[in-house]
């Protein structure tokens, strides 16, 4: 497949021969405070795009700029599309669908990253993946490499918890701790791949990050039979995820395949909100610190931060901005109402999707997927505090009914 490179933020552009990741002539040019500058789009051949729209048994891979050999080794993606009855009586939204991407390989939808950074590196014959993360991107790259065959490392601030480690560890990845900040990490990794080669596979730094991430609109069209949702809310921290969403559908577009974009709503912490500031001001400001309990979210310099802000524009989608109080809240709720066991990160859009639809921002009658974007057991310490586990009872069955309708 034909495909080149242009920067999101200068329009240089680039040809995709050789491994490329920020836009040389405007990386590293923001001033303090800033989002950082020089992202990359991926720009498909629009001849080669608009050839798809006659083809019938259309797949994610069709729309990847690099083949993904036995994608059955690492089955990523055909996640679960729900239509939560009860959430649905209880609210009156007969066409709201949630998208379950806890059910990939490792856990969470950085999955559909690493499943195009393993077929970019085997594009290229390296067999060594380096990254900077301390969660899920971890896992899901390691769990790539396991299935694949290739040598992970992965560096990590001496700070990062041990939870959000064990699985990447578990998965045969090398761990690097690293006496310093994520930022010390990311850096880190990237010295180390410019000397001992090999891919980084480090969040919005590679494009095909964003790139992998659009199988998710894919999927959705083909789940809702060629066509596009009305709307899709979607957990924000970096933007990554966020304009890997618009990427795909926008894709779409191009080919001819529908007919206008959906709306993409970014959520946010009010804890972390970067994004959602820089949309509402048209200011690409980093923010102090982020705080925020949904861990997979809490970014204060978002590393896609001006792209996702275009992407927003793009799609006339906005940006809406949830509690850390109203996120756990959402996560019990889809628990327990819902049967789906989602991070905190991921329930935000879930809380995000709530939220305008009690101020009318949303309608009850719109056509809304609520992107869930991890599983719960990727951050139980999150909801530690909710829960109060019973004390045993004497194995007799009076005991038992004492205990029950006390």
């Amino acid at each position: 497949m034909e495909f080149h490179y242009i920067c999101n933020d200068c329009g240089a552009e680039y040809d995709s021969k050789h491994i490329i990741y920020r836009c040389p002539a405007c990386s590293g040019k923001a001033a303090e405070g800033e989002m950082q500058r020089g992202n990359l789009r991926t720009i498909i051949d629009p001849a080669y795009l608009k050839s798809l729209a006659d083809k019938k048994n259309l797949s994610p891979f069709d729309f990847f700029p690099y083949e993904i050999p036995t994608p059955q080794a690492y089955p990523v993606g055909n996640t679960p599309l729900l239509g939560p009855e009860r959430l649905r009586k209880r609210y009156k939204v007969p066409r709201l669908f949630l998208k379950n991407d806890g059910m990939n390989p490792s856990g969470s939808f950085k999955d559909r990253a690493s499943q195009l950074v393993v077929g970019q590196a085997l594009h290229f014959g390296e067999q060594k993946v380096a990254l900077a993360s301390t969660g899920n991107a971890g896992s899901a790259m390691a769990c790539a490499g396991a299935a694949y065959g290739l040598e992970i490392i992965l560096f990590v601030p001496e700070t990062a918890p041990r939870n959000k480690l064990m699985q990447s560890v578990l998965y045969g990845a090398t761990v690097v701790p690293v006496k310093g900040t994520y930022d010390d990490a990311f850096g880190l990794s990237i010295e180390f791949t410019e000397k001992h080669g090999g891919i980084n596979r480090n969040t919005a730094y590679n494009p095909m990050t964003v790139e992998g991430k659009k199988s998710v609109a894919i999927e959705l069209f083909l789940q809702f039979a060629r066509r596009a949702p009305e709307y899709v809310y979607v957990p924000v921290g970096d933007g990554v995820i966020y304009s890997g969403v618009v990427k795909g559908f926008k894709d779409l577009l191009d080919a001819g395949l529908i007919e206008r974009l959906p709306k993409v709503i970014c959520v946010q912490s009010t804890k972390s909100n970067a994004i959602a500031q820089a949309w509402e001001s048209g200011e690409a400001k980093t923010i102090p610190a982020a705080t925020t309990k949904a861990d997979s979210i809490s970014v204060a310099s978002p590393a896609n931060g001006r792209m996702a802000v275009d992407f927003i524009n793009e799609c006339k989608g906005w940006a809406s901005q949830v509690s850390d109080e109203a996120i756990i809240e959402a996560e019990l709720e889809l628990c327990k109402e819902a049967g789906l066991f989602a991070e905190p990160a991921a329930s935000a859009a879930w809380a995000g999707y709530k939220q305008d639809l009690a101020s009318g921002k949303i309608t009850p009658e719109a056509e809304a997927v609520v992107l869930l974007t991890g599983i719960g057991f990727k951050d139980m310490k999150a909801v530690e505090d909710t829960i109060k586990m019973p004390n045993s009872v004497e194995p007799k069955l009076d005991a038992v009914e004492a205990f029950l309708f006390k």
